[in-house]
């Protein structure tokens, strides 16, 4: 079976830029799950799974336009520092993570610790970078309804299984 749009995909993956690891699934010794075609890749690593089945190894270079972006200027905002869960332990530099008063979280880097606030850069920490995965592709499927409806993919073992 090939991956694609409604397909899970269960891969390992490790994640390089400019020759140094960043991350990897193997760390943890777990395969990430994905319901491919609902937004949870970025769009360049999602095209590259397209048409691969399980077995595959996949090596994909991401150019920022269809990874995290383009870095923005002008991204430096000012963030009371109650919206932080480890407000006295940030260091300008860090990379940390953002709860959005609407919900949802946000990748973001630390730039400056002031008594009360803290600025931060709201462009992700790998926007303007050129991704370089490798990804062992462990299984694909269908997706089941319960997953469609979701929006995610239940790895086995799962308490929404």
């Amino acid at each position: 079976m090939k991956a694609g749009k409604d397909k899970v995909v269960a891969l390992h993956y490790t994640l390089s830029v400019d020759g140094a690891k960043v991350e990897s699934s193997h760390d943890n010794g777990e395969p990430l799950w994905i319901l491919l075609g609902h937004g949870q890749l970025i769009p360049g690593l999602e095209k590259a799974l397209e048409e691969h089945a399980a077995g595959d190894n996949v090596q994909a270079t991401i150019a920022p336009v269809d990874g995290y972006g383009e870095r923005q200027e002008g991204q430096i905002q000012r963030v009371p520092k109650k919206y932080f869960q480890h407000a006295k332990h940030l260091k300008p530099g860090m990379t940390t993570v953002l709860a959005l008063k609407e919900g949802g979280q946000r990748a973001v880097t630390v730039h400056k610790v002031g008594m009360s606030a803290v600025d931060v850069d709201l462009n992700h920490p790998m926007a303007g970078k050129t991704l370089d995965f490798d990804v062992a592709i462990q299984e694909v499927r269908d997706a089941t309804e319960e997953e469609l409806k979701h929006g995610h993919a239940h790895p086995p073992g799962s308490a929404e299984h």
